[in-house]
């Protein structure tokens, strides 16, 4: 008798689903205390709290309603065989418009299409009313909806355009067969990520969001001051209008060797009371450069990569898998779809610590400013942060310690105080 790998997947989700839940009702708790912190007490302001302690609460409770339609709609489509019936139909509708349904390439891009028109049917009242109301709501949604469905558009349209080459690579290189399969695959999307993380900042963010140079001034010569101080090598200082469609702020880096560039947000900038609260948040991210967080972490990815792709050369050939979950062919694309369910188990666990190591590189970069004269301005802006964008103030140390891959700002504060002692 084969094994119920179906069953055991849709038994092991929802297992999930009620194991996060309670993790879930903890932390909703932890929402409705009606008391900051002590550590935050004098730190963040009453009318502060009690807005933030309304938008976490808002947010819970979507939460849970849009988790609970996820695990019904998931578990349905796997134990009812929606998927196999879906792979079929979308044969018919590969041959309904002239094309052959018997290229697997031709037939998987039918079923994506459908994926994909399904996903944006059954995601779009949830993003509409996290969007037009939560955020709204509160005070952080800027965009009117003409650009929310314009954004929408132009994604799908980039999802078409770039989709189909990537998808037919990967069916011509498992196809084609290798005892390196895993190799292959691994490099190809190697190299993938490494041009996508090339174009994405050049050619598609831009499509959504308007980057204007830095304008001159004591703030853009503080961060070129201490990009040169740490030799790290700033090319390019950007400012985006994230104020059109949020008022949450935020700065990243991106680029490779020689060409680094940094990228905040407007409301960021509108946020931090002066010039060395945002230079402490841009010393934190330098940190992470600095103590090579950002090669540790993408090594990571790559040898967790290769891991999986070499899980899928081992079972792509089962054809009791297959069968399991209602396919009586083994298409490439559905073979790594049912690969992804059978090793949910180890995904959670890999999630869980690469969220430990997160919160370790968080804290060793808010040390890393700390040391750069910034404890104070960081501290400041930190909090100014965590006041301005309504995050969660009361929080549960088990919901924390299992979702959070940055720690919490009481942590934070903790740490910065309690090395501020150490060193007196």
């Amino acid at each position: 008798m084969a094994f119920p790998y179906m069953e055991a997947v849709v038994g092991f989700m929802i297992f999930m689903y009620f194991f996060e839940t309670y993790f879930d009702i903890r932390q909703h708790k932890a929402l409705k205390l009606p008391t900051l912190p002590k550590t935050l007490e004098g730190v963040i302001s009453q009318d502060k709290f009690l807005k933030s302690r309304a938008y976490s609460l808002d947010k819970s409770y979507f939460h849970f309603v849009h988790e609970f339609v996820t695990i019904l709609m998931d578990s349905t489509i796997l134990y009812f065989r929606v998927l196999p019936w879906f792979w079929k139909k979308s044969e018919h509708l590969v041959t309904l418009v002239g094309l052959n349904a018997e290229n697997e390439i031709l037939h998987t891009l039918g079923f994506l299409a459908g994926v994909m028109i399904w996903s944006q049917i059954t995601d779009l009242p949830f993003s509409l009313y996290s969007t037009f109301v939560i955020e709204a709501r509160h005070g952080f949604n800027k965009q009117p909806i003409w650009l929310f469905f314009r954004d929408m558009i132009k994604g799908m349209l980039i999802a078409i355009v770039i989709g189909p080459p990537i998808v037919a690579a990967i069916i011509v290189i498992v196809q084609k067969g290798s005892p390196y399969l895993a190799i292959y695959l691994w490099g190809f999307m190697l190299v993938l990520s490494l041009v996508m993380m090339t174009i994405y900042p050049v050619l598609i963010a831009p499509l959504f969001n308007k980057f204007t140079p830095l304008p001159e001034g004591t703030l853009r010569e503080k961060i070129e001051k201490l990009a040169a101080s740490l030799k790290f090598p700033l090319k390019k200082l950007f400012v985006v209008d994230g104020s059109t469609r949020s008022s949450h702020s935020n700065a990243y880096m991106y680029g490779f060797f020689k060409n680094k560039r940094i990228v905040l947000y407007d409301t960021l900038i509108q946020q931090c009371k002066n010039d060395d609260e945002v230079v402490a948040v841009i010393a934190h991210e330098l940190g992470h450069w600095k103590l090579n967080h950002t090669v540790y972490s993408f090594v990571a990815v790559q040898v967790l990569t290769l891991l999986q792709f070499g899980g899928y050369t081992l079972v792509r050939n089962s054809s009791d898998l297959f069968r399991s979950f209602g396919f009586d062919t083994q298409p490439v694309l559905i073979g790594l779809i049912i690969f992804q369910h059978t090793v949910i188990p180890i995904q959670h666990l890999v999630s869980f610590g690469l969220n430990l190591v997160s919160r370790s590189f968080e804290f060793q970069a808010d040390a890393f400013a700390k040391k750069l004269g910034y404890a104070a301005e960081l501290r400041a802006g930190l909090v100014k942060l965590q006041e301005e964008n309504l995050s969660a103030m009361n929080t549960d140390p088990w919901y924390s310690a299992y979702h959070y891959s940055h720690p919490p700002l009481v942590e934070r504060l903790a740490a910065i105080d309690e090395s501020d002692k150490k060193e007196k």
